[in-house]
């Protein structure tokens, strides 16, 4: 069954931080406390990269259902439709899900679209790589923020070879009823957090992002195709010793048009152990978190459904 909610108006106090300015680490750092969510302008990703991209990515889910089903699941997680995860959540989405360290088969991704193979991997490779960037641009700025040394505390995990990031296309077909009886909105992607440390968004121009905010109302986003947003992950939270709150977040239906989301999740590496920073903690029982590794934590985490805190498990309270 999917999920419903009741819409709401536009929130127009998303922290924007413009990353050309000399403050911004610290505006940043407010915003990661405040809201675990927040805009950047002026960053150097090249816009032939997003275009070309986005363009490969339409022709893909213009493509007909059984064409697309071509391209996985041979391919672990490769193209999915509805059924989100192995836990009985299911939205109105299809998608596609890559590793950004694994060499997936573009040979049927080419096929699909009838393109050079080349044309497709440099698409996919070009804008990660420049994601990728300027995610590590972002980590770095909050580190030197929070007064952190080294400065790659953060950047250092997802610029390692072995570190588990991976790259999702979503795309949201117009919804013909994107509301029951009692005029509650469809749920495209249901509520949920997300588990890296890091994530990067940038859709089209087309409404339906909503965060929680801390007073447990739901907003809606302001759609902005010239900008990215940026989400606090489950192991920032922790890493920062709850300093930086995961922001939960959902997407609503559209009956009008269509919603093409482009994110890059920065994560660490399966061995890399996640705790609280030493810097960030009056001492060692100050800790909110017992360490565990990402292996560990995503293994919990594909357990659950979208909507579950996941977090709690390893919270030193719940653990004693």
């Amino acid at each position: 069954m999917v999920i419903l909610s009741k819409p709401s108006s536009f929130f127009n106090g998303v922290p924007l931080i413009d990353l050309s300015k000399h403050d911004s680490k610290n505006l940043i750092v407010k915003a990661c406390e405040e809201f675990g969510f927040f805009k950047v302008i002026n960053q150097k990703v090249p816009m032939e990269f997003i275009s070309k991209l986005e363009s490969e990515a339409i022709k893909f889910f213009s493509s007909s259902l059984s064409e697309k089903l071509k391209a996985g699941p041979a391919d672990p997680f490769v193209y999915g439709n509805k059924q989100i995860g192995p836990n009985g959540d299911i939205g109105w989405v299809e998608y596609i899900l890559l590793s950004t360290n694994t060499e997936f088969n573009y040979h049927k991704f080419a096929s699909i679209l009838g393109v050079n193979l080349e044309t497709i991997r440099a698409a996919v490779n070009d804008y990660v790589s420049a994601v990728k960037k300027m995610s590590c641009e972002i980590l770095e700025m909050l580190a030197e923020g929070l007064k952190i040394q080294p400065k790659n505390v953060f950047s250092k995990l997802l610029m390692d070879e072995k570190s588990d990031s991976v790259f999702r296309v979503n795309h949201y077909p117009p919804c013909p009823d994107i509301q029951d009886f009692s005029g509650k909105n469809l749920i495209g992607f249901g509520e949920h957090t997300d588990p890296q440390i890091i994530s990067v968004l940038r859709s089209n121009n087309t409404s339906g992002l909503q965060i929680l905010l801390k007073d447990g109302h739901w907003i809606s986003v302001p759609p902005d195709e010239n900008s990215f947003f940026v989400n606090v992950g489950d192991s920032l939270q922790v890493m920062t010793n709850g300093r930086f709150k995961s922001v939960k977040h959902r997407v609503l239906t559209n009956n009008a048009k269509s919603r093409l989301s482009m994110i890059y999740f920065g994560g660490p590496p399966m061995s890399e152990k996640i705790a609280p920073l030493p810097s960030l903690m009056e001492g060692e029982d100050s800790s909110l978190y017992k360490e565990f590794t990402w292996f560990e934590y995503k293994k919990s985490a594909y357990k659950t459904r979208l909507a579950d805190n996941r977090l709690i498990h390893f919270e030193k309270i719940a653990a004693s």
